[in-house]
């Protein structure tokens, strides 16, 4: 939300406060890609994901996965990623997720090279970053959440 006020325009998946993002300025104000919710929650409870499969189905995620561990990339922390991945089933859905934000960012690239479109979409997310005020959340957790009423002096 604090990039939101800045005049970032959100790419990410539908979770969290992208939810809430989205919800106040639209497809055409930001990018979402991947798993929806109930998609995820899906897997969870039936199970079907299978990271193994996708690394040995699809060249490109096989060959990002070959370079955390075969030394392409230096660093030490990448065989742990790798393990989280392949050896732990990936339980974010990151693999299933990497076609889709690989599109969303050309889509993020397509938009960024269309000037008037990107600043529209810019101020969009600024004037609608109102909403996110601590004032308005505090008083909405008060509400909703915690029930609780104002202490009258």
């Amino acid at each position: 939300m604090k990039f939101m006020m800045n005049g970032a325009i959100t790419l990410g998946t539908l979770d969290g406060a992208n939810v809430e993002i989205h919800q106040k300025v639209g497809d055409e104000n930001c990018v979402i890609f991947g798993l929806r919710a109930d998609e995820v929650m899906n897997y969870y409870i039936h199970g079907g994901y299978s990271s193994w499969q996708m690394y040995s189905g699809d060249s490109d995620i096989r060959r990002l996965m070959d370079a955390l561990v075969d030394g392409s990339i230096s660093g030490e922390h990448f065989g742990m990623l790798y393990s989280a991945f392949l050896d732990k089933n990936d339980e974010y859905f990151v693999l299933k997720d990497f076609k889709p934000y690989c599109q969303a960012q050309q889509e993020i690239a397509k938009r960024y090279g269309s000037h008037p479109q990107w600043c529209h979409s810019s101020v969009v997310n600024i004037a609608q970053s109102g909403y996110f005020s601590s004032d308005r959340t505090i008083q909405q957790y008060a509400d909703d959440i915690w029930r609780i009423k104002p202490v009258k002096h």
